[in-house]
């Protein structure tokens, strides 16, 4: 009988790949932090994806055009683009609020802002939404879609290069380690990347919405209420954003700095 043993041209031509991918990426250092990262496509290309992902979004929505809350959700969103300084100057910043219940919000790469009506109950006020906005906005700032495109390529890369290494075992083995390391990697690798990015979202959006005026300390005040509102959620482990309640501490250590900049800023009417 044939013994099967693993291939290991598959594995080094995938480590070599993987380099490529990773060390010829574009570097970002995030003025905000000072942290250093990779990232899978330009800015233009992350705008260009934006634009699209929002246009598709509008013509799939009913939108609301006029009233006192479309009026609010814009002068949040204006101050906190200001807020974001030298990173979202070139930035083409659009907001659209769309009548859906979901407690909900995202911006996309290049400064496309989506509101859901469904999060103004939750929000309560124009520094609650500015908490929720700051954050959504410093995902694209802090261009964390790019980074993620950038580490799921890598891990595709690792795991194709593994597959292949295996491809004479035995297929129910191969399933089996297969199954393992893609465990391993969405818990072990993925999730916690994207836990990060979440904390750092936070940090950062409490910076934009101290320096746009409003008062820091409302960000403790929606993530409390969101706690009661959300329903419960899974394990942090199992899950791509952190817990409600791990929000709340980072938020509070973070707070002292935040308030030093609200201090400083003119202060939203």
């Amino acid at each position: 009988m044939e013994r099967r043993h693993i291939k290991w041209v598959p594995l080094i031509l995938a480590g070599l790949f993987f380099a490529y991918q990773y060390f010829s990426s574009e570097k970002f250092v995030n003025p905000e932090t000072g942290r250093k990262s990779h990232v899978a496509l330009s800015s233009e290309q992350e705008a260009a994806l934006g634009l699209q992902s929002y246009q598709e979004v509008l013509s799939q929505a009913q939108t609301i055009e006029t009233g006192p809350e479309l009026d609010m959700v814009r002068r949040v969103a204006s101050r906190l683009a200001a807020a974001t300084g030298q990173t979202g100057a070139d930035f083409q910043w659009q907001v659209a609020l769309i009548q859906n219940p979901q407690v909900n919000a995202f911006c996309l790469p290049g400064g496309k802002v989506v509101v859901y009506t469904g999060i103004l109950p939750v929000a309560e006020s124009e520094a609650a939404l500015a908490t929720v906005l700051g954050h959504e906005m410093a995902h694209a700032t802090s261009r964390l879609g790019s980074q993620r495109v950038l580490e799921q390529n890598l891990a595709q890369t690792a795991m194709t290069g593994v597959a292949m290494s295996l491809s004479d075992m035995d297929y129910d083995k191969q399933r089996a380690i297969m199954g393992a390391l893609g465990a391993g990697a969405q818990y072990g690798v993925l999730m916690p990347f994207s836990r990060k990015h979440e904390s750092e979202a936070d940090e950062i959006g409490l910076i934009y919405m101290a320096r746009a005026g409003y008062n820091p300390r409302e960000s403790i005040s929606f993530w409390k209420r969101m706690e009661h509102t959300g329903g419960s959620q899974p394990p942090e482990f199992l899950s791509s954003h952190p817990s409600h309640g791990t929000r709340i501490q980072q938020l509070e250590a973070e707070m002292p700095k935040a308030i030093e900049e609200y201090n400083k800023s003119p202060k939203a009417e």
